[in-house]
Parts: C-alpha cells; structure tokens; sequence
C-alpha cells in the first residue's frame, strides 16, 4: 500500500518556484534545427556579412561616405567603376562602384547605408515588437474591457493601407528619418498585438498554466514568466520577416523624399537620385539595388529558416 503524506507550505513553494522559473530548452532545440536548414544557415551568413560590413565601414570604405571629388583631378560626375585589378589604368583613382551624380564614391556610400538601413530595420521591429507584444498580452491574458479597447484601436489602425498611413504620418511629423521610423513601427504594431493575443488565448489555458496559478503564482508573475516566453515563437518569426519589410518601407520612402536626407548614405534615396540614369549610367541604380535585395533575402531566408525550425508540425 502506498503511503501519503502531507506537502508542507515550504516544499509547495519550492515546487511552484520550480515551476514557474524552470528554463525551457526550446530556443536551443530551435537553434539547433535552424542550423540544418540550407535557407536559414544562408540567411544567417548574409545577415551576418551585412553587420560586419556595417560595423567596419570606416575599415571598409575607402573614403568618407559624403566627401565629394568635384575638380579633383579628371573625376567627374557619374563616373563609371574603375577597378585596377580588372584593367582599369591604375593612373586614375580606383572608385570600385564609380561615383555618383554628386561626384561622391558610391561604393563608400553604400557601405555605409547599411548602418542605416539595419539601424532602421532592427530598431522598427524592436519598438513595434515591445509595444505590440506588450497590448496582445495584456488584452489576451485580462480580456474584458483591456481587450475591448486594445482589439478595437488596433482594428482601426488595421483599417488603413499601411503604407498610406505611414506615409500620412510622416507627411504630418515632416521628412526624416526619426519620423520615417517612428511611422513604420506604428503601423507594424496591430500585426505583433493580435499575434500574441492570440497565442496567450490558447496558451493561459493549458495544464502548466494552471498549476501554476494552482500553486499560488500570481497572474502578473505567471503572465510573465509562464505564459508570455511561450507565446514569443510566433513573433521572433514575423520580428524576423518585419526586418526585411522595415528596410524595403524605409528604402521606399528614402525613395519618395520622405526618409533620410541628403546627405545621408540610404540606399532608397541613392536610389531616387539617380533613378533617371538608368541608361546612361545604370551602375548608380544597380548597385544600391542590389544591397537592398541582398539585405532583404537574408531576413526572409532566416524568417523562413525559423518558422520551420519553430513549428513542431515539421519536427516530429
């Protein structure tokens, strides 16, 4: 016959402490499937150049990304590439990508747009991901009237064409770049809401969840640390593919005016000054294009890469 005896008060403690403070070991299972994942892998790599070149363009860059040769020996402007290694004459200047209307390196620029670009993408998504992640847990977990008033304003937000309200919001703050980040990460914050609204719905009814309010965690500490790491998975993925869509958002209004001013290095306004030289001089619009489609399919393959690794469905 087996004997019962009765859980003091300090062992349910220690029990529930366990509970609800006990690392999972998801993100490691997670990592290690990423890394046998051909797409993910290579979005890691490209990912990865474009911080190191971004972190060492003043290593990188030959010159200074706003320096201008005007009358400076025979440049002039729109110069072609001259690379010395593929038969330029090495008596004139190397300038690996030529040089722009301005008479500026574009390959310095460029360089140094990446800086711009993920500062742009990555500080996006954090503020869209902190708030949006922040609202859906709380109208999720309360419900009620939080949830009425939280679902309803994002609904409204929801109502509008992103890019047009972005576009409206900046056109209200004025062009810039601070104003075109702050208008992407507003529009973007009604998708990370009703992604953890959701996810929190299913996951506070769980067995785990309720042993642990069981054991007397309360809902604050259960919301934080039982509920909400669990809900996250679904949003590191759509953090990773907002990425790429900030950077192509901020390119686009670089492009129409709106974003970073001359004479900041950004790819989308490299782009909008040279865009009617795409015949006579199509390396200006080549080049900064090709970053951005670089850039982007590295977040999408990594974004891809996670998704499968993430979801159990293709891990079984």
């Amino acid at each position: 016959m087996i004997g019962l005896r009765t859980v003091t008060k300090a062992e349910s403690d220690v029990a529930a402490t366990d509970l609800l403070d006990k690392p999972s070991g998801l993100w490691r299972t997670a990592w290690k499937r990423l890394l046998r994942r051909r797409g993910g892998v290579v979005g890691l790599c490209i990912i990865g150049f474009i911080f190191l070149v971004a972190i060492l363009a003043p290593l990188i860059a030959p010159y200074e990304p706003t320096r201008d040769f005007i009358g400076e020996g025979d440049r002039t402007r729109r110069d072609p590439p001259c690379v010395h290694l593929l038969g330029c004459d090495d008596e004139k200047p190397q300038h690996l990508m030529g040089l722009d209307g301005n008479a500026r390196d574009q390959f310095s620029r460029i360089v140094y747009g990446a800086r711009v670009s993920l500062w742009v993408g990555f500080t996006t998504v954090l503020v869209a991901f902190t708030i949006g992640s922040t609202l859906g847990a709380i109208s999720g977990y309360w419900g009620g009237w939080a949830d009425n008033v939280i679902m309803r304003v994002m609904d409204v937000v929801l109502g509008f064409p992103a890019l047009l309200l972005a576009i409206g919001i900046v056109a209200a703050l004025g062009p810039g770049l601070r104003n075109t980040l702050l208008a992407i990460a507003i529009v973007s914050i009604p998708a990370y809401a009703r992604v953890m609204r959701a996810s929190v719905l299913s996951i506070k009814e769980l067995d785990y969840v309720a042993a642990s309010r069981a054991l007397g965690g309360s809902r604050f500490q259960i919301l934080r640390t039982r509920v909400v790491p669990n809900a996250l998975t679904p949003l590191v993925v759509i953090g990773t593919l907002g990425i790429a869509t900030a950077i192509l958002d901020a390119a686009a209004f670089g492009f129409l005016g709106l974003g970073a001013q001359p004479p900041t290095a950004e790819w989308g306004s490299m782009l909008a000054d040279e865009r009617n030289q795409i015949f006579s001089a199509p390396h200006l619009v080549f080049f900064p294009g090709l970053a951005i489609v670089i850039t982007v399919l590295g977040f999408n393959l990594l974004g891809d890469g996670l998704r499968d690794a993430l979801d159990p469905a293709l891990n079984e």
